[in-house]
């Protein structure tokens, strides 16, 4: 109890996120695009919105196109099917890019999430997804799509035949694959809907890739037979842009990473931001496995090699201040999480 009390507090300081209004969002279709380059890996804005009566966090996350997980993780003292109705809350829907791709599908299964890149475009578009579970892990590696099937039959696996008496699943309502099949090369794994949105943004397939049913629909329409992709995973996404060193880190979904603040601080010096970085915000980012972009640079953020970075004169931007105190985790000092703090949670 004492520990999910101080997560909260944590939660809640970290969260003087900057809130873009996405001068980078482009209208298309059903789902937005954003625009994206090598300068600019922050896309999206943070929104607000007012719990209603009898609406729960699941019906929030879908409703926003995003996973349970993103929305659990801001608000883990929240009962997600009896959150305060009046309430309002921050709506997470902003992400730094984990790399870029010219063309194609980049999935980062440490945050349950998938990007579709268009370079012709230079636009990037991001859906929350499903992932296997801590038996069957879904894969990393490069891919290419291989199959695209409307209405597929769902061959079930040896694993599942006893639970479900059957070794086939008609194209249907209650096909688990959905109506929506991208198959995988050289695997047995595929992306694919679901009959069961509520599983999104969570460890619950045998390996495949699964997205919201009106998700998937868009991503079949975008890509072909022999598109690129690349799975991934990456905790930890650092991106300098405008004057600014944003941070966003996930929990350890897969429990790889032998210590996750370490790992950060790794990622720190990989990105050469480590003289930028105010270590008080970063301290309160690595306790709150938030998930949600953070600024950690100093108030006067300046380079050894560069000099001065400039200001984001043009942007539109507002802080959150909350004044709840928690205390940090000194990095220097060497002491704060343990290795199974980092690692995430129970997933059905």
């Amino acid at each position: 109890m004492h520990r999910r009390i101080f997560h909260s507090l944590a939660v809640a300081v970290v969260f003087f996120t900057v809130v873009w209004f996405a001068p980078d969002r482009v209208e298309g279709g059903s789902k937005e695009a954003y625009h994206f380059s090598k300068t600019q890996k922050l896309i999206g804005s943070v929104q607000r919105h007012v719990l209603g009566q009898n609406e729960t966090l699941l019906d929030v996350a879908r409703a926003y196109d995003l996973g349970f997980n993103e929305i659990q993780d801001l608000y883990p003292a929240w009962d997600p099917w009896l959150p305060p109705s009046g309430a309002t809350m921050s709506i997470p829907s902003q992400w730094i890019l984990p790399g870029t791709l010219q063309k194609g599908i980049l999935i980062n299964l440490a945050e349950l999430r998938l990007y579709y890149f268009d370079f012709d475009s230079g636009t990037v578009m991001t859906f929350p997804v499903a992932i296997g579970d801590r038996k069957h892990p879904t894969p990393q590696g490069e891919f290419k799509i291989a199959a695209k099937i409307q209405n597929p039959t769902w061959t079930v696996p040896p694993s599942l035949r006893a639970k479900h008496k059957v070794w086939t699943v008609p194209a249907g309502p209650d096909n688990p694959l959905g109506e929506h099949w991208l198959g995988l090369d050289d695997s047995r794994y595929g992306i694919h809907g679901t009959d069961f949105p509520w599983s999104i943004g969570r460890l619950s397939t045998q390996g495949c890739v699964r997205l919201y049913p009106e998700d998937i629909r868009v991503l079949f329409d975008l890509v072909q037979v022999g598109t690129f992709v690349k799975i991934v995973y990456e905790p930890v996404k650092i991106a300098a842009q405008d004057g600014h060193v944003f941070f966003e880190i996930h929990r350890d979904v897969y429990g790889r990473i032998k210590h996750l603040p370490s790992y950060a601080m790794i990622r720190l010096y990989q990105e050469q931001v480590i003289d930028l970085v105010d270590f008080e915000k970063f301290n309160l980012s690595i306790q709150g496995l938030a998930g949600i972009p953070v600024n950690i640079g100093r108030p006067a953020v300046v380079s050894r090699n560069r000099g001065p970075l400039p200001e984001a004169e043009d942007q539109k931007t507002r802080y959150i201040a909350i004044d709840t105190p928690a205390p940090a985790w000194n990095i220097h000092r060497g002491d704060g999480l343990n290795a199974s703090d980092a690692k995430g949670g129970k997933h059905k």
